[in-house]
């Protein structure tokens, strides 16, 4: 067989990729995945249901069709199992509401100016990008982002162990939509929570918590986590999806704070995007450092040795990797 010469596609592919994303937009706001869940499976029953074009219905689902959203037969459309548990608004899994974070105006834009932060080595569209003090975007995440945590919150809670009946105490640091801490709380019905992050953010979590059952063992620290006391001692410290957002002096001195809030024998539990060591591999986890480039400062997708660094510096004996297959990031418990 002859060797495929050179390829204009891979070129094409990517610097269309913007027509997938406003495709998925399009489709989640007519809520295109929900009708063809309800039985409307042909494109003049799905335009009436969407109340959208026949032509237009066919054209977008045809397109979805081609990325492996749907599946075809004859003229009649159905979901693939990813868009059955991610795209139907039924879905306890539903994923369409991240939409209103992942596509906000100031995280498009940190991308347009993308050029200029390579340049920079960090965000071109301010001093500080997404970290900046009490930001407004946080509130967005804690709403929007609280569907998409449910798996890794529960992945993580699997790593608590111990018996379920006996007091935890936990400290959850940036906990934005409050998700983790309330699972705890959830499975662990003598845990106590202590949730730490700006007040608007908190309001958020509070409303989560309310809404498991949870509040009155949900407690708020409201502030910043580099000006606030964290107070403790604490059996467990969560510090998820927050060190990926600083250089390294920075997530060693988060990491300090975490030793001395910790009891004896404590745990800081740590869920991130952390590569191999070629920062190529896994390619979703990886990808994750140009993310923090156009969004943050300082921020990065840190490996393994370098968590192990962080915490060893900071007085840990020990951390663990752990893997949270299906999703892209993985777990680092670090023992006091």
């Amino acid at each position: 067989m002859a060797e495929q010469g050179p390829s204009p596609v891979l070129f094409f592919d990517t610097i269309n990729a913007y027509q997938r994303t406003e495709a998925l937009r399009a489709a989640i706001e007519l809520d295109l995945f929900t009708r063809i869940a309800a039985g409307e499976r042909t494109a003049e029953q799905l335009a009436a249901a969407c109340q959208a074009s026949p032509r237009g219905i066919r054209i977008l689902a045809n397109y979805l069709t081609t990325l492996g959203f749907l599946r075809k037969s004859k003229e009649q459309y159905e979901l693939t199992g990813d868009a059955e548990v991610f795209l139907n608004r039924k879905s306890p899994a539903y994923l369409g509401g991240t939409l209103e974070f992942l596509l906000t105006p100031q995280l498009k834009e940190s991308f347009q100016h993308l050029t200029a932060a390579v340049r920079r080595g960090g965000t071109a569209v301010s001093d500080e990008g997404t970290v900046s003090h009490d930001n407004p975007i946080w509130v967005a995440f804690a709403r929007a982002m609280a569907p998409m945590m449910q798996l890794p919150a529960r992945m993580l809670v699997d790593r608590v162990g111990g018996d379920r009946e006996r007091p935890i105490r936990v400290l959850d640091v940036a906990a934005g939509h409050g998700i983790f801490g309330v699972s705890i709380a959830e499975r662990y019905p003598h845990a106590h929570i202590t949730a730490l992050d700006w007040p608007n953010v908190l309001a958020v979590a509070t409303e989560n918590a309310k809404r498991a059952g949870v509040a009155e063992r949900h407690v708020l620290r409201p502030g910043s986590a580099f000006e606030v006391d964290w107070g403790g001692p604490y059996d467990l410290v969560l510090l998820t999806n927050f060190f990926h957002h600083f250089d390294l002096a920075t997530c060693r001195d988060l990491a300090s704070r975490a030793y001395a809030a910790l009891a004896p024998g404590g745990r800081a539990i740590t869920l991130e995007f952390i590569p191999d060591e070629d920062r190529l591999n896994p390619p979703s986890t990886a990808s994750f450092a140009l993310t923090m480039l156009a969004t943050t400062a300082h921020g990065d997708a840190y490996t393994f040795a370098e968590y192990q660094q962080i915490f060893q510096k900071a007085g840990f004996l020990r951390s663990e990797l752990f893997a949270l297959p299906p999703t892209a990031q993985q777990a680092v418990i670090s023992y006091k």
